[in-house]
């Protein structure tokens, strides 16, 4: 289930009771749980099990990265490598173009620009992050066979071992936030947002605001400011704000934060993720990505990036 869904499917049962007394209240307490409906929502009568059945069935978010598998599209990629002074150390700037054609992709490059020991002595990518970033949009050697089918899809650590597996785990918490990330040292059920056991530690809003020329619905998650620090150790994902379309329901941007610190572990880092139509299709069409992350054996690593993608081609 979407962990949208999850959270709110729980709450609605007790919005039926609740809303026809506090109709005028932003504030509605669900089972001990604050549930903001701006002024807005309020005075739209929003159809919040109508609200609750589309946020549970919406797979766009996944679907939009995984459409990269079956279109063509150009690429402007910036990747930054910082030393503990925050001063650029290693950096790539690239324009690429993905061709499809019968099935298969490939990345073709156009321009690159390097700075700084990005590559290593055999050619490969010396950052991690640099090599997730090419995990999720290059594909140096021609790749067929692949859809963008969702339904059915998880993620899984099985078989992975060393970086691969580390690279898994990050690829978890960009498209599946709020979800178990398994095999992280003492994290445990921490990153489970929706999660009943995590929920109290969180704010919850539905709101409508314009975004880009047009009204969408604003579904926001933020850890609560008066936690307690034995609460706050539990907190991984500090906060998340979605936009639906007001019309069809599909998610048109994703932001959020997350913070982990268990010594040999950790990570902190911020996503944004801008999607838009183009065709039948819903794409992402601009990624940024501000974060360091650690593990062991492996040197703390300072990282942002910008994706831009544009130029999109139906495959041949």
């Amino acid at each position: 289930m979407n962990p949208f869904g999850t959270i709110l499917a729980f709450l609605i049962i007790h919005f039926s009771l609740i809303l026809p007394v506090q109709a005028q209240h932003k504030d509605s307490l669900a089972d001990g749980k604050v549930v903001t409906l701006s002024d807005v929502v309020v005075r739209k009568g929003m159809d919040v099990q109508g609200f609750i059945d589309r946020v549970r069935k919406d797979t766009s978010f996944y679907k939009a990265f995984r459409n990269l598998r079956v279109l063509g599209f150009t690429s402007l990629n910036d990747i930054r490598i910082f030393d503990p002074s925050h001063a650029v150390k290693a950096s790539l700037y690239s324009r690429t173009t993905q061709k499809v054609a019968h099935g298969c992709r490939k990345t073709e490059k156009i321009s690159e620009q390097i700075n700084g020991n990005f590559y290593d002595d055999d050619g490969g990518y010396r950052y991690y992050t640099a090599e997730l970033y090419a995990g999720l949009f290059f594909a140096w050697d021609t790749i067929c066979g692949e859809t963008n089918i969702v339904n059915g899809m998880q993620r899984s650590l099985r078989g992975k071992k060393g970086l691969d597996r580390h690279k898994e785990q990050l690829k978890m918490l960009f498209f599946d936030p709020g979800q178990p990330i398994p095999g992280i040292p003492l994290m445990g059920n921490k990153a489970a947002l929706f999660d009943p056991t995590n929920s109290e530690l969180y704010d919850f809003t539905i709101d409508i605001e314009e975004y880009q020329g047009s009204a969408c619905y604003v579904f926001d998650v933020k850890a609560r400011d008066d936690l307690k620090p034995s609460q706050r150790d539990n907190v991984v994902i500090d906060g998340m704000k979605t936009r639906f379309d007001y019309t069809s329901f599909q998610v048109l941007s994703r932001q959020y934060r997350m913070s982990y610190d268990a010594g040999l572990y950790h990570f902190q880092v911020q996503m944004e993720v801008e999607l838009a139509p183009w065709g039948k299709y819903l794409v992402p069409h601009l990624i940024r990505y501000t974060g360091d992350w650690g593990v062991l054996f492996r040197k703390k690593e300072d990282a942002v990036f910008t994706a831009t993608l544009f130029d999109f081609e139906e495959p041949k």
